[in-house]
């Protein structure tokens, strides 16, 4: 399997890898745009803007996009994270063409139709309302406020109803000049694929496009603190989170091994220890989370009202014990999950185009995977026990709670625990 990467003049960039024996192909363009790139004026708009990409073009209806990829049995989405927005299709070898050129003209020509705005604001509502109906969703986003107060990083994705309301067409448009720059995008395709017919039909499509200035988002800074929203919910939704790695940094395996061997899977300390030998709660795990410049360790777990103390007590006391006693073969099982997590993951072709779009948006170039897996084998237990001791004498932890919380301990009596 081959991966080769091509840069226009005008700094747009395609990254592509054959996938011999394959029959289709996926392909997408990653926008290095997202939540985090907003101003506070702004928020939600990243994700309004995915909405609209599919709401008609200069060239097409909302249902002629539809209809085009379904047509051929393919299969069109797209989504917003904190740092990207992504818009994919899933397609047979001999759809490619079309793939691309449908995707680039939702990307490049969106009409943003006032009725259609009118329309996907109701169902944005209708998203942001289900979100605040789904306990497991929603403490995730005040988790995030929680650890970076007041910052673009902190605000959730879909953005507040009242400011959902209030975007105008100008407002879509202005965020798309300000962050839809050629140097800003990458198309990345996986499976079925020629290089130099993307490259050739991506200069056609993209090729033009002005090269333009773009604004860097503001680094971020992990502030701790905690929320609680108290509701006759029948469970309590508890999650906890640490400063961690940023994706850049070296440090980021370990932390990953760290987040695995803590409450990644059945074997995993958390798992065993609260959920299989007390009973305390049904779910629980923990897992290790990348920003450019920033990240976290989130432990989560939702349980009754009168069990939260014990649970958060147990939680903070396997935190601190992994610092001084994890072992040799606790790394070794969770290295071997990130590995296998890694190759299984890329026997899908949009799992590939995922990871090259993401590589190159953060190295400008796609590592090999043997030098992935060398870093990850390249993580002792020593450097796992001293990542466990740093995360809980570093920065104050974030924590979110919901449900009947009233009487739950706070942040403070946490941290008071683990520096007892």
């Amino acid at each position: 399997m081959s991966v080769e990467l091509h840069r226009l003049p005008n700094g747009f960039r395609i990254v592509t890898e054959n996938m011999p024996g394959m029959k289709s192909a996926a392909l997408g363009i990653w926008v290095n745009a997202g939540g985090r790139h907003e101003r506070p004026e702004q928020n939600g708009i990243a994700h309004f803007l995915e909405h609209m990409a599919f709401k008609g073009t200069a060239r097409r209806s909302a249902l002629q996009i539809a209809e085009e990829i379904e047509d051929v049995g393919g299969y069109i989405n797209a989504y917003t994270s904190r740092e990207m927005t992504a818009y994919y299709a899933r397609v047979l070898e001999a759809d490619v063409p079309l793939a691309l050129d449908v995707i680039a003209d939702i990307v490049l020509n969106p009409v943003f139709d006032p009725s259609e705005i009118e329309v996907e604001r109701g169902v944005i509502l209708q998203e942001i309302g289900q979100t605040l109906d789904t306990p497991d969703d929603i403490i995730f986003d005040w988790l995030q406020e929680a650890a970076y107060p007041g910052q673009a990083l902190g605000r959730s994705i879909l953005g507040p109803a009242e400011r959902v309301r209030a975007f105008s067409r100008e407002d879509l448009s202005g965020f798309v000049r300000e962050h839809y720059a050629p140097d800003q995008l990458i198309l990345a395709a996986a499976g079925a694929v020629d290089h130099d017919e993307i490259v050739r039909l991506s200069e056609e499509l993209f090729g033009q496009l002005p090269a333009a200035g773009h604004e860097t988002a503001t680094p971020a800074r992990f502030g701790g603190g905690q929320r609680r929203e108290v509701k006759p919910l029948e469970q309590v939704h508890f999650a906890l989170a640490f400063e961690s790695p940023g994706y850049r940094d070296p440090a980021v395996y370990t932390a990953q091994i760290y987040a695995t061997a803590m409450g990644g899977g059945m074997s995993s300390r958390l798992f065993q220890e609260i959920r299989e030998k007390r009973g305390l709660c049904y779910s629980i795990f923990a897992q290790a989370g990348a920003y450019a410049d920033t990240g976290m360790i989130t432990l989560y777990a939702g349980t009754s009202e009168a069990q939260l103390r014990e649970l958060g007590d147990l939680t903070i006391d396997e935190l601190k014990r992994a610092a001084g006693d994890m072992s040799p073969a606790e790394v070794e099982r969770a290295r071997a999950q990130m590995k296998a997590g890694l190759l299984m993951g890329l026997e899908s072709p949009s799992a590939r185009a995922e990871r090259l779009a993401r590589l190159v948006a953060i190295w400008d170039r796609v590592p090999d995977l043997e030098e992935t897996i060398a870093k990850i084998e390249a993580v002792t237990t020593q450097d796992v026990r001293d990542f466990g001791a740093g995360l809980l004498g570093g920065a104050q932890p974030a924590l979110a709670m919901y449900g009947p919380v009233g009487a739950a301990p706070d942040l403070a009596q946490l941290q008071e625990r683990i520096a007892a």
